[in-house]
């Protein structure tokens, strides 16, 4: 593919100040975007650079998913691998994310008592591939009757209570975070495990002394902390901590969706499921949008629907994947569409808001003149107007196309 080119689509949403463009184009050049606007205007202005014609496809950003478990605890729970082929295995899982239009991920490493893997073998893993991957470092609790703690700083072996909140360990782990992802757990996690086996899942981890001084070691490194939590108690206990984003969030009260709102708290959202608690509902998250939280849909993947919830098609327990970003976002996205919303601020659900939530708004999330190129060509609005895959026409990543489903008509 030429270095310079110009694409052209029926409409192109950019999720920026500019909204959406009827026949707009936009200018790629060494995997940016010099150029966006009117296909009239732009096509008179270079008249002789190479063009791909997609006037009867919709032009998006690509799909970010910021909160993931695919490299560390997916592959095992998936493939019959050993350590050895482990890292294959989150490989196969990450393309499969590429070809759902998702080329942006935040990844969660927790620390895996089978796989004593450094988040630095995680990311020198990912470094050939066509993927914008952040990893969140973590010290993670499992509700099991005698509670199970593990972090990313101490891979495979387990730690006690105590080494989650000395200071020590807790600057290493924000060292080295790249994002606020689930650093610290406030409840304990039931971490896919039946009821039965996680008896204490949704136990309140830290007091709320501990968990300020965590938040300020961060705070000194010049680093945003996420926090894994559910449930009003813990909800108001990260808040007044200061914790910078709440995942999960499940149970959030009105009351609470207003302090939030107040400090500026980003929420990421996961309707799948995720924590001891009824996750997301649409409503919920119309509820935040309405109070000007930036809320981004996220799978938590892998991981098992959580059963009863009324706005989750899956008929099964079986794990889902980041193949159903679209599908889970989709009832929320409707719901802001009834209520008035423009539909590129609906699509920031998926694709800018978790590139804030991963510090990397100004490069991904939006088509804009100087961001990358990450962009999808597709038959609709990605989980507005389309969920399937097979929509999803093409996926080009920092201008170079990387999933093309075209040729195989």
């Amino acid at each position: 593919m030429s270095s310079i080119y110009m694409i052209l689509g029926k409409k192109i949403v950019t999720v920026s100040r500019m909204g959406s463009i009827e026949n707009g184009a936009m200018i790629i050049e060494k995997g940016k975007i010099t150029e966006i606007g009117d296909w009239a205007i732009l096509s008179k202005r270079y008249p002789n650079i190479p063009l791909i014609d997609c006037s009867d496809s919709v032009i998006t950003p690509s799909l970010i998913d910021c909160h993931t478990h695919l490299l560390e605890f997916a592959p095992s729970s998936l493939y019959p691998v050993t350590p050895e082929t482990h890292l294959l295995g989150g490989k196969a899982i990450l393309f499969q994310a590429l070809s759902a239009g998702i080329t942006a991920l935040g990844e969660q490493i927790c620390g895996h008592p089978l796989c004593n893997f450094s988040i630095t073998d995680y990311r020198h893993a990912v470094t050939d591939l066509p993927l914008d991957i952040s990893f969140a470092a973590i010290s993670i609790s499992i509700g099991f009757e005698h509670l199970a703690h593990f972090t990313s700083i101490t891979k495979s072996r387990k730690v006690n209570k105590n080494d989650l909140i000395d200071p020590v360990l807790v600057h290493k782990i924000a060292q080295s975070s790249d994002y606020p992802g689930e650093n610290i757990f406030i409840n304990a996690t039931p971490a896919n495990f039946t009821k039965k086996e996680v008896p204490r899942a949704g136990e309140i981890i830290y007091t709320l002394e501990e968990l300020k001084q965590i938040v300020e070691i961060y705070h000194q490194l010049g680093k945003q902390i996420g926090a894994h939590v559910a449930g009003e108690n813990g909800i108001k206990m990260a808040l007044e901590a200061k914790v910078d984003i709440l995942h999960h969030a499940h149970g959030i009260s009105y009351e609470l969706i207003k302090k939030a709102a107040k400090q500026h708290t980003k929420i990421v959202v996961t309707p799948l499921g995720g924590t001891h608690l009824e996750p997301n509902s649409p409503e919920e998250i119309l509820k935040l949008v309405e109070n000007d939280i930036s809320v981004s849909i996220s799978t938590d993947s892998y991981l098992p629907p959580y059963k009863g919830a009324s706005w989750l098609p899956f008929q099964d327990d079986k794990l889902k994947g980041p193949d159903v970003l679209m599908l889970i976002a989709q009832p929320a996205m409707k719901l802001l569409k009834k209520n008035q919303y423009d539909e590129n601020d609906i699509l920031a659900l998926i694709t800018a808001n978790p590139a804030k939530v991963l510090g990397k708004e100004d490069c991904i999330g939006r088509l804009d003149k100087g961001m990358d190129a990450n962009f999808l060509i597709s038959d609709g609005i990605p989980g507005l107007e389309i969920t399937e895959i097979e929509k999803l026409k093409q996926v080009y990543f920092r201008g170079v196309k990387v999933i093309d489903r075209t040729n195989n008509k």
